[in-house]
């Protein structure tokens, strides 16, 4: 087991310049570790509001209080400039989202983590193969953390990268100490799992198909974002820093997120792997085609997860896109302040611009960039421009 790990974290190393790496069963469980490390229990950390809502969660099981960051609502990253200095005083760290793949202003808040004397956490979960001032997201942190179910599509694992490859034997200790033991049955349905979500979607019976899926733990949402559950979540703060408590937000979209992986799992996530340079080159590629449209923001062609066209109507927009078998995911709306309430976020400064952005963000698949933008101008979609939200024209 040991020696799978170290091939999987070898070649992660090799991708961010020689980082130290840990392999991990979930991106959310890397980023509670680097969280339960780095922050002492009851620190503010800035995040953006335009995030998935278990990131919150994430936070909060740390014992932390998440604070809404402005954002840029061209592309949804986080607006460092816009942040009060009362609020950066605060601070016991940053998290950074890399929303979507498009880098947060990283060079500038490591410049700003240093003067304040905190720690910068990269969440690069959409951002593996992305670059910004010349090195690649997820160098400039104490620590970042990567998924393989974004752009690799293994479905499980990722990576808590360090800064100090001192820290690693300490991290290592903590991450299997939070691991539950590998199920055979958990094993042989993560392999089964994509041919039954390619089965069921290929019916284009999207209600069986979405039923078969929350059935697999992969669909567990009516909504856009999972219900909050005030009263229940109000009574599982006292007891943070914990998991346990918090399991049942965390583990949406993800029940196995915390099994130590087996043997076919981890051979399967190193085939992913390996593969993962065509996967960006693609990536690349239909990103440029949909940045360069009426609707994209223009701007590098980085191997974006997913890149963010804005639209005036997304409703109508997913319609369209859902008439030519383009599935739309990764929708975060309303923003985090707005979905969960003063009670358990402060927050941002600036919240008309997430909210804009969290509104009219379409996120596509860039490897479906023609079928995408012949579906919505054959739907007549008309482009949103933020030039009327207040600081849009930054």
């Amino acid at each position: 087991m040991v020696s799978a790990y170290a091939e999987l974290e070898g070649r992660m190393r090799d991708r961010l310049g020689g980082r130290e790496c840990l392999y991990l069963p979930s991106c959310r469980l890397g980023l509670h570790l680097a969280l339960r490390h780095w922050c002492a229990p009851g620190g503010r950390v800035l995040m953006s509001p335009v995030n998935d809502d278990v990131i919150l969660f994430v936070v909060l099981a740390a014992g932390l209080r998440p604070v809404q960051a402005p954002l840029d609502p061209r592309d949804g990253s986080l607006d460092a400039a816009a942040v009060p200095g009362s609020v950066w005083s605060g601070l016991s760290a940053v998290l950074t989202t890399n929303l979507y793949g498009n880098p947060d202003p990283v060079p500038e808040l490591r410049e700003r983590c240093d003067r304040l004397g905190v720690p910068l956490i990269e969440d690069a979960a959409h951002a593996i193969g992305s670059t910004v001032g010349g090195r690649p997201v997820g160098t400039y942190g104490e620590a970042s953390v990567f998924s393989l179910s974004q752009h690799a599509r293994a479905g499980t694992g990722g990576f808590l990268a360090l800064a100090d490859p001192a820290l690693r034997d300490e991290l290592a200790a903590a991450r299997d100490a939070l691991l539950h033991p590998a199920r055979t049955t958990a094993e042989l349905a993560h392999l089964a799992r994509p041919y039954a979500e390619a089965a069921v979607r290929g019916l284009r019976l999207t209600g069986a198909a979405r039923a078969a899926l929350r059935a697999l733990g992969r669909e567990e949402r009516e909504g856009i974002r999972m219900p909050l559950r005030p009263g229940a979540l109000e009574r599982a703060l006292p007891a943070a820093p914990a998991l346990d408590p918090f399991h049942s937000w965390i583990r949406v979209d993800l029940h196995d997120h915390r099994p130590r992986p087996g043997a076919a799992r981890l051979r399967r996530t190193g085939r992913r792997l390996a593969r993962l340079d065509a996967v960006l080159d693609a990536h690349r590629t239909g990103t440029a085609r949909l940045l360069a449209s009426e609707y994209g923001s223009g701007g590098e062609a980085r191997p974006l997860f997913r890149v963010p066209l804005l639209v005036e109507d997304r409703d109508a927009a997913v319609a369209a896109l859902a008439r030519r078998r383009i599935t739309t995911g990764y929708l975060y709306d309303p923003p985090l302040d707005a979905y969960a309430g003063a009670r358990f976020t402060d927050p941002s400064p600036a919240p008309e611009r997430a909210a804009w952005f969290a509104r009219h963000a379409l996120p596509v698949d860039p490897r479906r960039a023609g079928a995408a933008l012949a579906a919505l101008r054959a739907a007549g979609v008309r482009p949103a421009h933020p030039s009327a939200v207040p600081g849009g024209a930054r």
